[in-house]
């Protein structure tokens, strides 16, 4: 593993800088700063950081892994209007794990108000856990019904709901991933990609953005798979779950495929603290460069695959 990463490490540095702009003016990544990754320091203080990491716009997360969105219920959204045109920020995602896909009918209608466009949450558990085969084929076709009335819904508002790959859940396998490219049918239901779940499949995982396609995929997590995702360890493992810090999962094989896809959505620099609703560092300063570090890992990875 050590030797990998440093072939690769070796690779990435020895670009010029007209060589990674060249790539990053053939195909671009859209960035959102992800709420949670400050645990519930105040949404006032995180916003300034959005364009420091290179991103487009803030991903709002609620309790427990964050409590941004409690703020702003608490604030009212006028008032949060307001602190959003003083930063010049926008949101774009409200993930909202605690609703379910089921549940998501009012939060629609708040995020339109904000000009934002996807709302991430969970998919739906099933008697088998994570189904395979004719299983996920029919567990997906089961979805897809009962997400019928949540999808008009999200498109008479102009929202895509991006419902995750996770563990546990119907849309883990990655049958049921490419069952779902198949018979699903509307733009304002995809997946939101997640390749830190699909570690146990990790050769699969280009491959199965190609099969899903522009078209499936609204929002992707940049998170790798890492033992620091459930249980307290130094947090040098815990933060590997990030790009470029010495996890096993290979970013140029990533965004090769977001390139052949040629890939619209929204990706996010993410990671799991332990214990959950904690900073992923003790101050923003170092969030922010953590942030970076890992997309300037990603940008390498685009420039060595243009």
């Amino acid at each position: 593993m050590k030797r990998r990463t440093a072939i690769k490490t070796l690779a990435l540095t020895a670009l010029t800088p007209r060589l990674l702009e060249s790539a990053q003016q053939k195909f671009k990544l859209r960035y959102v700063l992800n709420s949670a990754m400050f645990g519930e320091m105040a949404l006032a203080s995180i916003l300034p950081e959005i364009r420091k990491t290179g991103s487009e716009s803030i991903d709002i997360w609620r309790r427990t892994h964050g409590n941004q969105r409690e703020q702003i219920a608490d604030m009212g959204d006028e008032a949060c209007m307001a602190l959003l045109a003083k930063h010049d920020a926008k949101i774009s995602i409200s993930t909202c794990y605690p609703l379910g896909a089921f549940g998501l009918q009012e939060e629609m209608d708040w995020l339109k108000q904000y000009g934002g466009k996807v709302i991430v949450t969970g998919a739906i558990n099933h008697p088998v856990p994570e189904p395979s085969g004719q299983d996920a084929k029919q567990a997906v076709l089961d979805l897809l019904e009962q997400m019928k009335p949540h999808v008009a819904k999200a498109e008479e508002t102009g929202i895509i709901i991006a419902l995750e790959n996770h563990s546990k859940q119907v849309l883990y396998h990655p049958d049921a991933i490419r069952y779902f490219a198949e018979f699903n049918q509307s733009r304002n239901l995809g997946i939101a990609f997640a390749p830190h779940h699909l570690y146990k499949f990790e050769d699969q995982i280009p491959q199965l953005i190609r099969d899903l396609g522009d078209d499936h995929i609204p929002f992707m997590y940049f998170q790798e798979h890492s033992a620091g995702i459930y249980e307290k360890v130094p947090k040098e493992i815990e933060m590997q779950q990030m790009p470029g810090f010495g996890g096993g999962l290979d970013y140029r094989l990533i965004v090769s495929a977001l390139r052949d896809i040629q890939y619209t959505g929204l990706v996010e620099i993410f990671m799991h603290p332990v214990p959950r609703g904690i900073p992923i560092l003790p101050t923003i300063p170092e969030i922010t460069a953590a942030i970076n570090k890992s997309r300037d890992y990603v940008e390498e990875c685009l420039a060595v695959t243009a």
